[in-house]
């Protein structure tokens, strides 16, 4: 099959995929799913399951970030956020889980002009490190430079720069730009960067340093981007392209490995193994867990994205309420959707595969069918 279709006389295209365009190959050998292990570690943090929980509002709070991370996980707090705008965002959440479907998004717009408080980025951190958990927050890569001190003097110990898209050559003739490889190199912190959705781009992110690179553009369930710019990344194609790029990376730095996280379109368990099948070493969800019963969001979902002062792109959805936190990555699942029980999905998947680490699920075959969907 050509890589490359023709559009028109003067245009052509590379073919790609989605998720939902592959599924993985059962192997000639089998497992117990009690015999696979689904832990991930990433620079000196291991943790139960290589799953991260997204830095939007509508998922994670201080709360839910200690809940996630003591469940297995690394819950991500955006600190562009409600939490770090807002002494007491309570009474703002409520608010948005009562604003009509039309017209959502100029409220949002009015709440997210507040500005961020220094002191509540020190102060949410702090309250997540006295738990024991992972600390994990977020910077936009225009706030990076402005808030990264308070960050890392806050003990965090995962710190993303988390943007739709991010290049290692931001070019702007309005403001010194973010020299990524100069601050990750300075840091005393890992640092996880994206997203990207090229073998290019993510080889020049990884070349800064960074720990992790987060995959995705536009393909979450609150994201608008391809209807807004006319941009989008099919998430398989995504995944396999960055992780040859990490391959190469490996060639060229003499060994040093860098995690490969699928951020966007993981609404199902079949999405996350299909992404890990693809190359993918963790992932990071947002609508799977925005509709658990502790999310902050009641059931709404959005990123910030939806909150951008002059151009929005991305939406409020209504994704409902599935079970809680421990229901959705444990289990046990009364339905047959996949919105439950991620781990035991993840576990029977390799367990049909034949391998014993999540790691390993990267050599499974898979087979292309765009007519699936």
């Amino acid at each position: 099959m050509a890589n490359e279709v023709e559009i028109g006389r003067g245009k052509r295209g590379r073919r790609a995929y989605t998720l939902d365009d592959i599924a993985l190959v059962s192997a000639r050998r089998t497992r117990d799913p009690a015999d696979v292990n689904v832990g991930w570690q990433i620079d000196a943090y291991h943790v139960d399951v290589p799953i991260m929980a997204a830095p939007m509002d509508s998922v994670m709070s201080p709360d839910t970030a200690i809940l996630f991370g003591k469940l297995g996980g690394i819950g991500v707090l955006d600190l562009d956020g409600l939490w770090t705008r807002y002494e007491n965002p309570q009474p703002i959440l409520d608010e948005i889980a009562q604003l009509p479907a039309d017209g959502s998004i100029a409220r949002l717009q009015q709440i997210y002009s507040a500005p961020i408080q220094e002191d509540l980025i020190t102060e949410r951190l702090q309250y997540i490190r006295k738990a024991g958990v992972v600390v994990a927050g977020k910077l936009s890569p225009q706030r990076t430079q402005r808030y990264w001190r308070a960050v890392v003097e806050a003990g965090v110990d995962l710190f993303v720069i988390r943007g739709t898209t991010v290049s290692a050559e931001h070019v702007s003739s309005r403001a010194e730009p973010l020299n990524l490889k100069r601050f990750i190199y300075e840091l005393d912190v890992p640092v996880i960067v994206g997203g990207v959705s090229t073998d290019t781009a993510a080889l020049h992110l990884m070349r800064t340093g960074a720990a992790g690179i987060l995959v995705g553009f536009g393909g979450g369930a609150a994201h608008a981007t391809r209807q807004s710019l006319g941009v989008h990344a099919p998430m398989a194609t995504a995944i396999a392209d960055v992780a040859a790029a990490r391959r190469d990376y490996m060639d060229e730095s003499g060994g040093r490995y860098v995690h490969v996280i699928a951020d966007g379109g993981i609404g199902r368990s079949g999405d996350m193994t299909r992404a890990i099948a693809c190359g993918a070493d963790a992932v990071m969800m947002g609508a799977a867990l925005a509709r658990a019963e502790e999310a902050p969001g009641r059931g709404w979902h959005w990123g910030s994205e939806a909150t951008h002062p002059e151009l929005p792109r991305g939406h409020r959805v209504r994704v409902g309420t599935s079970g809680t936190f421990s229901e959705i990555l444990y289990g046990p699942s009364t339905r047959a959707d996949g919105t439950l029980n991620f781990i035991g999905a993840l576990k029977r998947t390799m367990a049909s595969t034949g391998y014993s680490e999540v790691k390993d699920l990267q050599k499974a075959e898979v087979v292309v069918s765009p007519y699936w969907r």
